[in-house]
């Protein structure tokens, strides 16, 4: 486990907010562990898909110090996709960086050769522009390989949350942050359905 893990959550102007402030919500119940979940992306705000004035908390150059990044959706990916000087300026690390993406921020990891041969997890309307970009797409919520994770759906952001807590900081920690926010009557089921989900993919961690 890392004494402290800061978790870079990349959101572009038209940012899906379900993508971004789940997992913010989600990981930052364990900042008692170390870990500080911020928002990140160029320029110092970004709107929602839905018009939400968001203040970024870090700019985009510091995803590539941060130990995790996520890439969340928007409504612009494909076009950012294909803007290189605004993706060059991320210089990610699988060896010693946990790296996730969701819906079509698996187009992102595509383009930035991050995926490799592994299979992606994306949402129906990204679909087919990660295929274009050579990823193999699994009609799946969650799937990981090694340090790198994609998630499809809005609501698959608890996934990749777990995914990261499960990793650094312990199932016992992961269970007792997801009780905290898991529907009331429901928190059992709640909780286990996301650990089941998830812990199959996990690794021991070497980064």
């Amino acid at each position: 486990m890392s004494a402290s893990t800061r978790i870079a959550i990349l959101s572009f102007e038209g940012f899906n907010e379900l993508d971004s402030f789940i997992a913010l919500g989600l990981l930052n119940r364990l900042q008692a562990q170390g870990f500080k979940a911020e928002l990140c992306g160029p320029g110092g705000t970004v709107g929602s898909m839905n018009g939400v004035q968001v203040q970024l908390q870090r700019p985009l150059e510091w995803a590539n110090e941060a130990e995790v990044v996520l890439f969340g959706s928007g409504l612009y990916t494909r076009a950012i996709a294909e803007n290189s000087a605004l993706l060059d300026r991320l210089q990610l690390d699988p060896l010693r960086q946990l790296i996730g993406a969701q819906c079509s921020g698996s187009l992102l990891l595509a383009r930035l050769g991050l995926l490799g041969q592994q299979p992606a997890c994306t949402d129906l309307l990204s679909k087919p522009w990660v295929l274009e970009a050579g990823a193999r797409v699994l009609d799946e919520p969650f799937h990981a390989q090694g340090p790198i994770a994609t998630a499809g759906g809005c609501l698959a952001s608890q996934y990749l949350a777990t995914w990261v807590m499960l990793t650094k900081a312990g199932e016992a920690a992961t269970r007792e942050a997801l009780l905290t926010v898991a529907p009331v009557g429901e928190k059992a089921e709640y909780t286990e359905r996301l650990i089941a989900t998830v812990q199959p993919f996990l690794t021991p961690q070497t980064w």
